[in-house]
């Protein structure tokens, strides 16, 4: 949790007589108020340094003579962090000072959340935010060869010994009637606060609440929590879980972001909880994981590795926040994604979820918390899932709500039968040449658009662009677009017709085209229908011919291998953006062909072809009158993999060269 949200209520208003005044030699980290009305804090830095972008004053005149390089320096370095919004008020040089943050002005609470260190000649400073939505952080000197502040901060402050503290040093006392009732409000009972051994400190005439962190029962350290919902550590103690014991010899471990979460838990039957010490940062790290030595904001990980390694299940029940997903991530990664566990908050009305463990146990009670808890389910590891994250999408499949579960009709009845167009699957479609490979399948798509609407992205390298336009009009309207030749005298599309026809191609057909004289590699032709997809809706990708493709492949790369490796890349484009590919490749050169159709093995460049696509159709024209019309077109099913969009065989076509149409042929063979 973070230090704003961890409470929810001030029930101390009974026990404030006086400002909260702290004294330095007590805190690791101290929330105040602005700036202004406090003068500076000690405090202790991890040397976090950066690099300011802020733009500087340039280098003054000394404008009086006596004053020393020192002081010249130093006054640079002032002039520098004000430019950057950092007030430096009283700071010395060779101190760490606790100042209120530009960036984030200290939150609600206005805490002085960032570290400041200038270096002992003053002529480099450092800082960073602490707070966890924060982080800003950045370093600057007053001249350029100043020395460096992170260097010098290296050998100034040397790795101090962990700090041993006692409870009559720290003057720990039972909780008052009134700390009790504040817990009582959120549930927690006194059994739970005098078993984990919640305190209570005077400080000041103010009274605040000791969480006291303890291994193998010897304190170990003590958090603060104050009247203004600030929070503090003892200063140089070890960074330990805060109810470490709780968990040893336990094969389940919960581990939450607070210690009011590990408080609630408790109330919910479950004593094998511990809490984080220091909060959850602003978003996942980017970086590679530092070694435990180095890995500071986790130490606490690293010093209780003997009691994680035993357990073979960690739940982990961070907040609902992002920050709290952030700190589960980065739990998750140190101590292994397979042994982790996670918890989905419920919601607690007018659609809000409760952002942690006190939140479920103060609005839903012990047992909803009992049941989250119980119902934890496994932390997703990247490419590895259960049938159960596809729940959803196989109810749909069944009960057949997307409507294309079997496939979509193809408009011709008889070819129903063998192939219908599943969205996600490749066709391969061949035959020798001027079969009608291409014109069967622009004629397809129109079938598709007029039965669901589908629109397309067309690759096809061996059209003119007119040329194609003409063949999906006349194929759309049902009328030549000339009628010279071919045209016959059947009548001619009609000015009208033929506008409304090019508004239904520019809405219907997305064209990706190489605009110079280079041939395109698979991957653009992909990266492009992607693009089509995400834009414009594409259902459908043609790719016309695979020959007309770059297929250029490192020289210790086979033909067959670099066409697998092709197929792969075109197969997971269609089942991630449930885009059906028809990719036309040509067969070899055929020696003492007969006249009958070839088949998938005969493809030119691999048996891939027919072994890593979901259909492969052969198209294949009469060539002989003797054996029928001319105008017949066999259409060969010679693979589906899927048995509920159809299965092998052959189906007959008539085209009609006017309009370029086909037609089904009741008589089958």
């Amino acid at each position: 949790m973070t230090t704003q949200t961890l409470f929810h209520s001030t029930p101390f208003s009974n026990l404030k007589k006086h400002p909260f005044r702290p004294r330095r030699a007590f805190f690791t980290v101290f929330c105040s108020k602005p700036v202004s009305k406090y003068p500076p804090l000690p405090l202790k830095t991890n040397g976090y340094h950066g690099t300011s972008r802020a733009s500087v004053p340039r280098p003054a005149q000394l404008e009086n003579p006596d004053q020393s390089i020192g002081e010249v320096q130093f006054n640079m370095l002032k002039k520098k962090l004000e430019v950057v919004g950092v007030e430096t008020g009283a700071c010395v040089p060779g101190q760490y000072n606790h100042l209120l943050c530009p960036q984030c002005q200290g939150g609600e609470s206005e805490e002085r959340s960032l570290s400041l260190y200038i270096a002992p000649d003053g002529g480099s400073a450092v800082w960073v935010c602490f707070r966890a939505k924060c982080g800003w952080k950045g370093s600057t000197q007053a001249f350029a060869g100043s020395s460096s502040c992170s260097t010098t901060m290296n050998k100034v402050i040397p790795a101090k010994k962990k700090r041993e503290i006692r409870e009559e040093d720290l003057q720990l006392e039972p909780l008052c009637n009134e700390l009790r009732a504040y817990f009582a409000e959120r549930l927690i009972s006194n059994e739970t606060l005098q078993r984990n051994d919640v305190k209570q400190r005077k400080y000041d005439d103010q009274i605040v609440i000791a969480f006291t962190y303890r291994r193998k029962g010897a304190l170990i350290s003590c958090k603060y929590r104050d009247i203004n919902k600030n929070f503090w550590q003892e200063a140089n103690t070890e960074k330990i879980f805060y109810g470490l014991d709780d968990i040893v010899g336990q094969s389940d471990i919960i581990i939450v972001e607070g210690e009011m979460d590990k408080l609630a838990i408790e109330e919910a039957g479950f004593r094998n909880c511990v809490s984080v010490p220091d909060g959850a940062p602003p978003s996942v790290s980017s970086k590679e994981l530092p070694p435990p030595e180095k890995d500071t904001k986790y130490q606490y990980l690293w010093n209780c590795k003997d009691e994680l390694m035993q357990a073979s299940r960690i739940i982990l029940a961070t907040d609902g926040d992002p920050p709290g997903q952030a700190l589960a991530e980065e739990l998750a990664r140190r101590i292994g994604k397979e042994k982790c566990w996670r918890v989905r908050w419920p919601t607690k009305g007018r659609g809000d979820n409760c952002k942690d463990a006190n939140e479920v146990l103060m609005y839903l009670g012990p047992d909803a918390l009992k049941e989250v808890i119980e119902n934890a389910e496994l932390y997703p590891i990247r490419g590895l899932f259960n049938f159960r994250n596809y729940f959803d999408e196989i109810d749909a499949y069944y009960h057949r709500t997307l409507g294309y579960e079997v496939g979509i009709s193809t408009g011709w009845n008889n070819l129903n039968e063998l192939y219908n167009v599943v969205p996600g699957e490749l066709t391969i479609v061949t035959g020798v040449p001027n079969s009608g490979k291409s014109e069967w399948i622009d004629a397809l798509l129109c079938n598709l658009n007029q039965i669901a609407g589908w629109k397309f992205a067309l690759c096809s390298m061996e059209n003119k662009v007119r040329e194609h336009a003409r063949k999906l009009l006349e194929k759309h309207l049902k009328k030549p677009f000339f009628n010279d030749r071919y045209g016959q005298d059947v009548e001619r599309m009609s000015a009208e017709e033929f506008e409304q026809g090019k508004l239904w191609l520019s809405d219907t057909f997305y064209l990706i085209r190489c605009e110079d004289d280079s041939l395109p590699s698979i991957k653009w032709v992909l990266d492009l229908a992607k693009a089509a997809v995400l834009r414009h809706g594409v259902r459908g990708l043609v790719i016309d011919p695979y020959n007309e493709l770059d297929h250029q492949r490192p020289p210790n790369q086979t033909e067959t291998e670099y066409v697998s490796q092709m197929l792969t890349l075109i197969k997971r484009f269609a089942q991630h953006h449930g885009c059906h590919v028809w990719f036309v490749a040509h067969p070899r050169q055929l020696h003492n062909w007969v006249g009958n159709p070839p088949n998938l093995y005969d493809i030119s460049g691999s048996a891939h072809f027919i072994n890593k696509c979901d259909n492969g159709i052969v198209i294949h024209r009469n060539r002989d009158p003797e054996a029928g019309p001319v105008d017949q077109v066999k259409v060969c099913v010679r693979k589906v993999r899927n048995k509920v969009a159809g299965t092998i065989g052959d189906a007959l076509l008539l085209y009609n060269r006017v309009t370029g149409e086909y037609t089904a042929v009741n008589d089958q063979r």
